[in-house]
């Protein structure tokens, strides 16, 4: 990880807590867009283009409860915009 400048981003091994955000999110995404479909990536190409294109659409367009049934990008730039309303 050192050599390509990547972060690891858990506190302590084996621990989920740490890092549940990014658990739930995977777990959403392989449900969401990989189960079920996995014949349908004939190449690592075409399955590294749906993820992006499911990252699109995870922050722009999929509503979720937690976010008031907004996307997390609105839903961030509206909570943004009532922070400096106050």
């Amino acid at each position: 990880m050192k050599a390509h400048g990547i972060i690891q981003s858990m506190l302590r091994k084996g621990n989920c807590y740490d890092n549940c955000i990014m658990e739930t999110f995977f777990g959403r995404l392989k449900n969401e867009m990989y189960y079920r479909h996995e014949q349908e990536y004939r190449a690592f190409k075409d399955f590294t283009s749906a993820i992006r294109k499911y990252i699109k659409y995870y922050n722009n367009e999929r509503n979720q409860i937690k976010t008031k049934w907004m996307p997390p990008v609105k839903y961030r730039i509206a909570s943004m915009s009532r922070e400096f309303d106050q």
